[in-house]
């Protein structure tokens, strides 16, 4: 019964790209991997991998190499796309934030062998955990996972087991599979994701870029979840997007919000050197919490019907519906002042 239900659910939650948007090949002159694609012209700061995870299956991930990184952006992207349309996204957020970054393609998406499964992303996010740590040398604290809808539920699945982390970033989360569809209050044994559950056993910074007008997964719902954390008040309140959708893309002139939504990564560091510090963590009732309730503002995504844009845009569908969700601002990923 329940393989049943786990199957019913993945035919609805994953739509891999079909055809995948990308080949893989091998440099004749370096030996390495590539990402073949005619929208795609691979830089040199880009590794493409194979990883084995435990379930058995071979998949494929890139990791771009910022140079004057220290923090490494681990990303989970939506049920509809792969990393060969991610891949402008994922060099431009190296880029601009400032940081590394590993993206991966679940088993059965891409290149990548398998048929996709909720258990299946959570061991495809762990082999690039691993990957980060064993072969780039990446420390736990040092790691910053990115779930982008869908993506949102492998991102908090490692996170409650990975208690050293710099912070969690939840873009257009879903709180669980069921939800999406259904208001419904009870978590069901055959619901998948079940995030509203987990995060409350995150112990980092979590950061939630959601949009008051998102359509598909639908702002209310994630503002009540948070306000069930049962933190103590603050004199930071909420801070909605206004008319942001789930496929917001640009963010909007107004900066006030993104000063205000920062969090201090760095200062969690200060915190490791306290022999109580994982119970002031926990208590604070500002730095964390300002966190966890902030929410980034992002713009009306566009309709560019032009090829080069078409692989900057990651699709993300529910049911028959196909909607795009692209770069987004999250300029509070930057390094604090103190940790420059």
């Amino acid at each position: 019964m329940g393989t049943a239900t786990s199957s019913m659910a993945a035919k609805f939650a994953f739509f891999p790209p079909n055809p995948p948007s990308y080949t893989i090949s091998v440099d004749e002159e370096t030996g390495k991997l590539r990402l073949s694609s005619d929208l795609i012209n691979q830089r040199d700061n880009v590794d493409i991998l194979k990883l084995c995870t435990k379930k058995g299956n071979e998949i494929v991930a890139m990791h771009v190499k910022n140079p004057s990184a220290s923090l490494t952006l681990l990303y989970s992207h939506g049920n509809a796309a792969d990393i060969g349309q991610m891949y402008h996204i994922f060099t431009e957020l190296s880029s601009h934030l400032n940081v590394n970054l590993m993206g991966y393609d679940y088993s059965g998406y891409g290149q990548s062998s398998g048929k996709p499964s909720e258990h299946d992303t959570f061991s495809d996010i762990e082999a690039a955990c691993e990957c980060l740590e064993e072969t780039y040398g990446v420390k736990e604290e040092d790691i910053i996972l990115y779930g982008q809808s869908v993506g949102s539920g492998p991102a908090l699945d490692l996170a409650i087991h990975l208690p050293d982390l710099r912070a969690v970033i939840l873009h257009s989360p879903i709180l669980s599979g069921l939800r999406v569809m259904y208001p419904i209050k009870k978590t069901f044994w055959f619901d998948i994701y079940k995030n509203i559950d987990k995060i409350p056993l995150v112990n980092c910074p979590v950061l939630v870029i959601h949009g008051t007008e998102d359509e598909v997964v639908k702002f209310l719902s994630w503002e009540a979840a948070l306000g069930a954390l049962q933190r103590e008040s603050t004199d930071q309140p909420d801070q909605p997007l206004n008319t942001a959708e789930h496929n917001s893309e640009k963010p909007r002139p107004s900066t006030d919000h993104k000063e205000k939504a920062r969090p201090s990564f760095g200062q969690r560091e200060k915190s490791r050197l306290s022999s109580d510090s994982r119970e002031k963590a926990r208590a604070s009732t500002d730095r964390r919490e300002r966190t966890r309730k902030s929410i980034d503002r992002v713009g009306k995504a566009r309709n560019s019907t032009d090829q080069q844009e078409k692989a900057r845009n990651s699709f993300d569908r529910f049911g028959d519906i196909v909607r795009s969700v692209g770069l987004c601002n999250v300029d509070c990923l930057k390094q604090t002042a103190a940790e420059a």
